[in-house]
């Protein structure tokens, strides 16, 4: 009588081995989405709805397809999806920086509410030049986004009118403008160079200066600043422009250059926090004491600005509310709700020991 050995399938004892699965670019050669649906003991709707629309389903069903998914590997063909129903799931978000938190936290919370809704955020970096910006433009489009977040208002002409015309949904953020291309969510540079100007106005500065970015933004803050100032018979304000993105290093730099225009300067208005504590270093090394021989006033309320001695004054913009109200004007407009065009967010001055 022959002696073989029992096959694994005779064996009870013995699991059946399965078969190796062959592998494609993004998960198990042909994995479709009804595979995932009969496991999860659903339609295959209610899986196109976890990745399309996941705020509409119920949570224990969400979580049960998300398992079977994660099980078998299953990555769902964005491209395919989008050639059938025009959808793409994706936003792109066109800022200058995530160097610091001036910007980060507006793009995190803007990911995370449109995570939250069914789409991915593309992210581009595109520094403070008008080029950059459009050939980013040029590439995130290629990718058919529904919906585009940008820093600014200030865009070449070529670049409003392509996107007036796109035929999708568009944020500027982080500046103001009564003609925003569609929406807008931001508050007035201008304003806020107004709103220091007054503040050292009412501290009895008579010899101010200004340590700048030479970006449009950063420059509308200086025409308020000085447009002030000017109104209340200063007319002569010492300053210093450096190229973007500011840093401390250039804010060390640029005190000495103004004290060598106006060696009574009494108060500095800096573009940002980063050139603040820079100027701050460079009046301890002169020996200058602050805030009572200088004030110094910086933008941005970073994370550092209550860790410096003494502590910063500085101007608050709350980014994160500026993401949370851009995530909500894309997804109303995609939703086929009309939104007010425009959303001033505000400021408000920190006041804490530097002035």
């Amino acid at each position: 009588m022959p002696n073989h050995k029992p096959t694994a399938a005779a064996r009870p004892d013995v699991p059946e081995a399965a078969a190796p699965v062959k592998r494609v670019r993004g998960g198990p050669k042909g994995l479709r989405i009804a595979d995932v649906a009969a496991q999860a003991g659903v339609a295959p709707m209610t899986v196109s709805r976890v990745f399309n629309s996941p705020e509409t389903v119920a949570p224990e069903t969400l979580e049960r397809v998300r398992q079977v998914v994660q099980k078998l590997g299953y990555v769902p063909n964005r491209l395919a999806g989008g050639l059938s129903s025009s959808r793409s799931r994706l936003i792109a978000a066109i800022v200058p920086t995530i160097a610091h938190s001036l910007f980060s936290e507006t793009v995190q919370v803007f990911s995370e509410t449109m995570s939250r809704a069914g789409y991915q955020v593309l992210l581009a970096l595109s520094g403070y030049s008008d080029s950059s910006e459009e050939a980013l433009l040029d590439a995130v489009l290629s990718r058919r986004p529904e919906g585009v977040l940008l820093t600014g208002v200030a865009h070449a002409d070529s670049l409003r009118e392509r996107l007036s015309n796109v035929g999708i949904p568009i944020v500027e953020t982080w500046d103001m403008t009564a003609t925003p291309i569609d929406m807008l969510v931001g508050f007035s540079h201008y304003q806020i160079g107004v709103a220091v100007a007054e503040h050292f106005l009412q501290r009895k500065v008579r010899a101010p200066g200004l340590v700048s970015a030479n970006d449009d933004r950063a420059l509308a803050r200086r025409d308020g600043f000085r447009e002030r100032l000017a109104q209340a018979g200063i007319r002569e304000v010492a300053e210093v422009l450096v190229p973007p993105p500011s840093s401390v290093a250039l804010g060390k730099a640029a005190l000495p250059r103004l004290i060598e225009q106006a060696p009574k300067l009494d108060a500095v208005f800096c573009g940002s926090d980063l050139l603040a504590i820079g100027a701050l270093g460079a009046a301890r090394k002169l020996g200058l004491k602050v805030p009572s021989q200088l004030s110094i006033c910086g933008f941005g309320d970073l994370e550092f600005a209550t860790e410096t001695t003494p502590q910063l004054t500085t101007v608050r913009v709350d980014g994160t509310r500026i993401g949370l109200t851009a995530a909500r004007c894309l997804l109303d407009r995609l939703a086929g709700t009309d939104r007010d065009k425009v959303t001033d967010v505000g400021f408000h001055i920190v006041e804490r020991e530097t002035t």
